[in-house]
């Protein structure tokens, strides 16, 4: 996938099980929004195959559509509205899509008890606070009770308190069999609500595993921090065999050095050098191969 002659994606190979929770990581302009995008078919592909719920997004008919809940970072509604209000004109959308199966619309009054609402029903949209407003947000994606949920950033705005009722809602979701793919710059948030994290940097999946898997497989190399005891100077190194590397050091530089810190990377670490690496357009080829141990 393309923008002009930037190349935005780059054979990006994804399948997502049913009922699985999957977070999207990557830095700004990785690609996180346009492979969505794609997915939900607002957006063609270059090239490929694309199989949402077993249709082509791009041609999706209107009742593959009601299986499927977006929630954008933000709306564009008439402030107007009542909460509930919106809610039932947002639902009756859904209703001629009900199957014995699955009941659509969400009943109103426990869609917004799920959300933390309940007390906000008749309040005027306008006159919510942020961490309210993204509440309804998630509300409105849920309304359909989709059998896939996109997630853009969905604690944007939230309190400490908001970002557990979303977390525990995602919870809950997963636990009626509704796959979620959400978006998120924030890896603690992802590990805590995720079984699968994907990293997408220099328009690939580079790293693809469960927050285990990943920590086990990317955070293999430790952190040695070593002191200069002529200058002072702390120098900091990456090194997946620190014995090795701190014996070859002090035999060289005997009595020129000082260990001050030995520790095992964590998985934000990896996560950041990625970030980082691929933010400063290194060549990430090495970081590709990481998605093979990962699988």
């Amino acid at each position: 996938m393309a923008y002009g002659a930037k190349v935005v994606l780059d054979a990006v190979d994804l399948d997502i099980p049913r009922g699985q929770v999957v977070a999207l990581l990557g830095p700004n302009g990785a690609g996180k929004t346009t492979t969505v995008e794609i997915l939900e078919g607002f957006r063609r592909p270059g090239a490929g195959e694309v199989e949402v719920l077993g249709v082509d997004p791009a041609h999706a008919p209107e009742a593959w559509r009601a299986r499927v809940g977006v929630v954008l970072q933000s709306w564009r509604d008439h402030g107007t509205w009542r909460v509930a209000e919106l809610l039932e004109v947002m639902g009756a959308y859904y209703a001629p899509y009900a199957t014995p199966e699955v009941q659509r619309p969400w009943d109103t009054e426990e869609l917004l008890e799920r959300v933390g609402l309940a007390d906000h029903h008749r309040q005027r949209i306008d006159r919510l606070s942020g961490g309210q407003r993204r509440r309804l947000d998630v509300a409105i994606g849920l309304v359909g009770r989709p059998e896939l949920l996109f997630l853009d950033e969905p604690t944007t705005g939230l309190d400490p308190a908001g970002r557990r009722d979303v977390h525990d809602l995602v919870a809950d979701l997963a636990d009626l069999d509704t796959t979620i793919l959400l978006t998120t710059h924030d890896l603690a948030e992802a590990e805590k609500v995720a079984d699968r994290l994907l990293i997408l940097a220099g328009g690939a999946i580079v790293a693809d595993g469960s927050p285990d898997e990943l920590r086990l497989q990317l955070s293999r190399s430790s952190e040695v921090r070593l002191r200069d005891l002529t200058t002072g100077e702390v120098s900091v190194h990456a090194e997946p065999d620190p014995t090795a590397y701190l014996t070859e050091v002090l035999t060289a530089r005997r009595g020129e050095v000082q260990v001050v810190e030995v520790r095992a990377a964590s998985l934000e670490d990896v996560y950041l050098d990625i970030v980082r690496r691929a933010e400063a357009g290194d060549d990430l080829g090495s970081l590709r191969s990481l998605q093979e141990v990962t699988r």
